[in-house]
This record gives structure tokens, sequence and C-alpha cells, in this order.
């Protein structure tokens, strides 16, 4: 029997401690002889017995109780039959190492510990001093039971071990790629802008200190605590990813970035929107998809972070000279201002950096609700007497009209602007044979790609509604609103006509509305279009049909909100003749030939194209409604409530919409001519730009009304 071979025979002894005690015996400072290995069974015992005999051993077991040990056949290890026990190097191998050997990425290979070696081989006679061996004896009141044995590894270490020395190569390679995927996964979680046109190579190929510290404190923690503060950091910086996205999204669709405060919850929205858009088993598919991607990023920066860690500490004088050079090489490059273009430095603190803006975010909107309510509280015109408001328009049918996201860039667009154009001027036409006049200018309005309802709140609360907080604080007031002012005057019946709206609207009291006509109750038995739950063209007849034919002992005031030029701006209405809209029936046909939103939505250009085309349908459909059943008592205000979103409108576009007023009284555009508005219905390009809250006290005060703060 060869010594390799005797060798793996008696590392069964972690079996039977009592017979060979690995853990006491001293290693020898020698190797035994070859002969030693291949003793027989016949000459265990005498080597044993006078062993176990030794005298004077101090401090030790008497040798009357040790000799009956070492002579007993019960309490000696038989070497033949242990043998078919013995474990194939495949099998003994993972159970040989330790749970740090086992996370290694290196190649493993099989060692035997002087601890294991040292009970393989026989002490030559005389080569141990009596006492020594005495006190290596062991105890005979120490059962297998209670010997500690090592634990066995978990099955799926067994199996990648085994297959790590199977495959060492391809081990090797994917231990490597996936700490490269590690590394790359928190660079660009640490690098990532949030800005969709931001996004390029070089704002990843940068020195992010947040790493470099980061490298440095679990370089010098011990395993648990190198673990635990890497899973925290990793969970972090997973979430950080996550505000980073939303912050992409929302600069692509609003202008701005995500509110970690106030935003959450227009993700309910966000799902009505997708549910029109897509279908209730659309939404709820990109609404798992986006859960399931969320969950993802946690557990990919949590690994991640993690790996690297274990990484470092295993390597510690290689990372620690790394993570010293890049310290250094980020020191000079931020001292010097290295740059690789303009605004894209190579030492960054981007992680940091929009760590203190989201936190100045928070405080800042923490700060504004208790200012905001104290600026809602001031109004001009809160104690103006009934008989002092708006007597300039004392008799007048008045329809304040909003148009979905009518935006400068409908108008000046090169895409865009050719079919809009055209379709103002010849709207405009319209009007002048109609007898109708208008005037047109700039608003800037309070929000950009959506939330409609915070440019409706600024245009006609006279205050800066630019976020939902703002929004909840001026709607639970009592501020004086254009419908409201008409209201308190006593000569106008108020009426609100909202096809966008599909639930409850307790706004309608805020807003001074008699009478509210909501997609319920507008009649209509067609196909919605997309968000749109009717044709604009529809909405107007409705509107003419249920309201405006009837006989009415005061004029109107009417507030009336299009829906047609929503985003996807796919499938689009098609006018038609106005004595076949009917219950709104005849639209079937034109849905279902219409395009689909996934035809367009994920093309810049087919969407401006769509957009350009929902603007002309909306400003087509109100001007032939006002030219048809106006009069010489109707005076019109349509806008837009805010600029289309930035895939449309393009990158860091204004927030400029236009406004116009339409009237046969020349008296009426005559009392706003110091406001220098262009004739007809497209303001130019130096017409003056007002703030959209400023509308209101200028119109109050243009047609008659006298403040009263």
């Amino acid at each position: 029997m060869s010594f390799n071979t005797s060798s793996r025979q008696l590392s069964k002894t972690d079996e039977a401690p009592e017979d060979v005690p690995s853990q006491e015996v001293t290693p020898l400072e020698a190797p035994a002889p070859r002969d030693t290995v291949q003793t027989s069974e016949a000459e265990t015992p005498e080597v044993s017995a006078p062993e176990a005999k030794a005298p004077e051993a101090p401090e030790t077991e008497s040798p009357e109780t040790q000799a009956p040990e070492a002579e007993s056949p019960e309490a000696t290890t038989d070497p033949e039959p242990k043998a078919p026990e013995a474990k194939n190097p495949e099998t003994e191998t993972p159970e040989a190492e330790t749970s740090e050997t086992e996370t290694s990425e290196t190649e493993i290979t099989e060692t035997e510990s002087p601890e294991t070696e040292a009970p393989d081989a026989d002490v030559p006679e005389g080569g141990v001093d009596a006492p020594e061996q005495a006190a290596a004896a062991p105890d005979p009141a120490v059962s297998d039971a209670d010997t500690p044995t090592a634990p066995r590894p978990r099955r799926w270490r067994r199996v990648w071990g085994g297959w790590r020395e199977k495959y060492p190569v391809a081990a090797r390679v994917l231990a490597w790629t996936t700490t490269a995927v590690a590394l790359a996964v928190v660079v660009v979680a640490l690098l990532m802008p949030t800005q969709a046109d931001k996004v390029r190579l070089a704002a990843f190929v940068r020195l992010p200190v947040e790493a470099i510290f980061g490298a440095a404190l679990l370089i010098v923690l011990p395993r648990k605590p190198r673990i635990a503060v890497a899973a925290f950091a990793g969970l972090g910086l997973g979430a950080l990813t996550v505000v980073n996205f939303l912050d992409i999204g929302f600069n692509e669709y609003l202008g701005r970035g995500f509110n970690v405060v106030l935003d959450w919850s227009l993700f309910s929205d966000a799902l009505g929107y997708l549910q029109d858009t897509f279908g209730k088993g659309g939404a709820l598919g990109i609404a798992a998809l986006a859960v399931t991607l969320v969950i993802a990023v946690l557990a990919l920066t949590t690994m991640s972070v993690i790996r690297l860690g274990n990484l470092a500490a295993r390597n510690t004088e290689t990372a620690t000279r790394t993570t010293l050079v890049l310290a250094i090489a980020w020191v000079t490059c931020a001292a010097l201002g290295v740059q690789y273009a303009a605004g894209i430095p190579i030492a960054s603190e981007h992680t940091m950096q929009a760590l203190q803006f989201k936190a100045e975010q928070v405080r800042r909107t923490l700060r504004d609700e208790a200012e905001f309510a104290k600026i809602a509280k001031k109004d001009d015109f809160a104690n103006t007497p009934p008989d002092q408001l708006l007597t300039g328009l004392r008799g007048k049918d008045m329809m304040i009209t909003f148009i979905e996201s009518y935006g400068r860039s409908a108008i000046e667009d090169p895409v865009m602007a050719p079919g809009v154009d055209a379709t103002l001027t010849a709207e405009n036409k319209k009007l002048t044979d109609a007898g109708f006049a208008a005037k047109s200018g700039w608003l800037t309005s309070a929000t950009y790609g959506g939330s409609s309802w915070l440019g409706h709140s600024t245009f006609m609360s006279g205050l800066w509604i630019s976020n939902q907080q703002r929004y909840r604080t001026v709607t639970a007031g009592e501020r004086l609103t254009l419908p409201g002012a008409f209201k308190k005057t006593g000569a106008w019946d108020t009426v609100g006509v909202m096809p966008g709206v599909q639930k409850a609207w307790p706004e309608q009291n805020f807003y001074g509305i008699d009478k509210l006509y909501d997609s319920h109750k507008l009649g209509y038995k067609g196909p919605k279009f997309s968000w749109s739950t009717m044709p604009d063209q529809y909405a107007l007849t409705a509107f003419e049909r249920l309201v405006h034919s009837k006989k009415h002992d005061k004029p109107l005031m009417s507030t009336i909100i299009l829906t047609s030029s929503h985003q996807p701006w796919a499938p689009i209405p098609e006018l038609v003749p106005q004595d076949q809209v009917g219950d709104g029936s005849i639209y079937d046909a034109i849905e279902k030939a219409g395009k689909k939103p996934a035809d367009i939505i994920t093309d810049s250009t087919k969407s401006k194209q769509e957009y350009g085309k929902s603007i002309q349908y909306s400003v087509s459909s109100l001007i032939n409604y006002l030219v048809k059943y106006g009069n010489k008592n109707t005076v019109l205000i349509f806008l837009g409530d805010h600029q289309p979103i930035a895939r449309v409108s393009g990158n860091h576009a204004s927030r400029d919409v236009p406004v116009s007023i339409v009237a046969k009284d020349p008296k009426v555009l005559d009392k706003i001519a110091a406001w220098n508005w262009a004739d007809g219905l497209q303001p130019k390009q130096d017409t003056p730009v007002w703030k959209m809250n400023s509308f209101r006290d200028r119109f109050l005060t243009a047609y008659g009304s006298t403040p009263a703060p």
C-alpha cells in the first residue's frame, strides 16, 4: 500500500477521534520512515500499549487508566473494516475545504494540513518521549457524540467545488467575468445621469469618489461587518439607481426630475394612462415588468458590492495599493479640473451631489408647503364686491377652453409647424369671414408634458401651482378663480364640460362651477381614442345640445377642457359632418382605421407628426363650433395647458403655450390693446410672454374689476 493511499484511508479518523487524536498530537519535525506507514494491524497494539503505560506523566491520567484503553479492541481503530468507507478524492476535497476557501474565485487544489497528516504516520520507537505521548492520549470519557466534527458543506457548494475542479479554466473565466460585471454595475450606478440626452460613454468613464471611499472602508472591516456594510451600501445604491431612472422618465415626460416627497401619487394616474393606451392586460404587464426591474436592480447592486468587498478582503495588499493609486489620481484630476468635455470632469462626485440635491429638494418641498399656504391666503380680489367684478363683460357668453398639450412647439417646431400654422391661418380666415376677431399671446405654464390640472389651476386661480402639494393646498381653500369670479357676480350661470373627468371631482366647488358634465353625462356611445374618452367635436356638439342651445335667464360662463390632443396621439379622430355626429357611433370605423399607439410611441418623428395633426383637429373643431353656434355676445378664451413631452417638443424646450381671445364685439379686444398681443390666432415670436398665473389679475383688471384685498 502506498503512502498516499494510506493517508486517504486514515483520514477517516475524523469519525473516531478517540483513537487518533489529531488535534493534540504535535507534528513531527521529520517525516516518518516509509516502512512505518505499512505497519500491520497486529503491530498497532504493540506500539500503543507501551506508549500508553509510560510512567510519570505529570497532570495527566494514570497509566492504569490508559493502558486498558490502548489494549481494548473496541477503542482501537481497525484499518481494514474502515478502508471501504474511505472517500475518493472528488468527494473528499469539498469536505476538507473551509467556507472561506469555497467562496474563492481561484482554483482550489487538494491539500492536506499538518494537523491532518500528523496522525497518518506512525511514530518510530523512541521518537516521542513518554510524557508527551501520555499527554496526547485520548480521554476515554469522551464519546463519539461529544467530539466536535467539521460541518458538511452545503450541497450546492459540493457541486460547485466539484465543477471548479473538473473545469478550472471555465471556472476562472466565469469568476473574472462575474467580477467585471459587478464592477460595471457599481460604476454605472454611481455615474448614471438623470437626463436621457446626457447618457453617453464619456459619462461613465470617470473616477467616482464614492467608490474609492467605499473600497477603503470595506478593506479594513472584518468579515461580518464588511458584508453588512456592503449589503446596506448596495441596497442604497440600488435605490438611488431606481430614482435616477425615475428622474430620466420624469425629465422626458414632465420636464423635471422626480420629487421623492410628492410624486408617488402620480403612479396611479400613470397606470390609468397605460390602461387607456394599451388596455388593462398591457398595463398590468408593464407594471409587473417595472416591479420586477426594480427588484432586479436592488438585488444586482447589493450582490455586486458584496462581491467586490469580498474580493478586496481576500487581496488586501493589491486592493489597498489600487485604492491608493485611484485616490491620488482623483485628487490630481480634481485639483487640475481635468475634463473629457465641457461639463464632464474625470473626478466625479455625481452620487454625492445627487444625494445632496434630493435632500435639499425634500427640505424645500416641506418648507414650501407652509410658505405657499400663506401666499394662497393673499388675494387682491377676495373682497371685491360682486357689482365691481367683470363689469366690462356683462351680458357676454363666456367660454374658457383648454386644448390639451397645445404648446409653443406646435407653432415653431419645423416638423409640426407647417401643418399647424396652415390650420391657424385657415381657421383665422373663417373667424374673420364670420365677423370675429382675435388677439393672441404667450403664457408660461407651471407644468410641462403632463399634469394638466396644474396648468388649469394656475391659469384660473392666479397662483403658481407647480406641484401636487400646492394643488391640494389651493383647492382646499377659498381662492377666487375665474369661473368663481363670474359666479360671484350673480350675473352668470357657470358650467363645466370635462370629458376627461371619469370619476368624482370635488374640485368643482373650488372652481365655482354650478353644473358639471363629465365623461358619463355627455351621452357618448362611441369608442375611446386611447386616453381621450371622446372626440373634441363630439364634446362640443354635446355641449351645444345639452347646455348652450337651451334657454337661460343668464349668460353662460363655460369651462371646457378638450382631450383629443392628449398623448399618445394615436388614433386621432377625424372631423365628420355636424349632422352626422349623433351619439358618437360614427367614430367606430374611424377609431379602428386609425394608427395604434405602438406604431408611433417609440418614434420621435412619427410622434411629432401625429401630435401636430391632433392639434389641427382640436383647433378646427373649436373654431368650427364657434363659427356655427357663436353670436355677437360670445367671447372665447382658448389656450394650451402645457407643452407636449420632451420627445415631441424637444429637449430644453420652453414651457410657453399660446393663448387667444376671440370675440365679435370689438370693445372686448379694445380693452386689452395695451397687452400688445398679436392679431389673429397665431402669436409672433416677439409677442410678450407672461407667467400663466399672472393672467387672472390682468384679465380681471382689464374688464372692470376693482381690487379689494
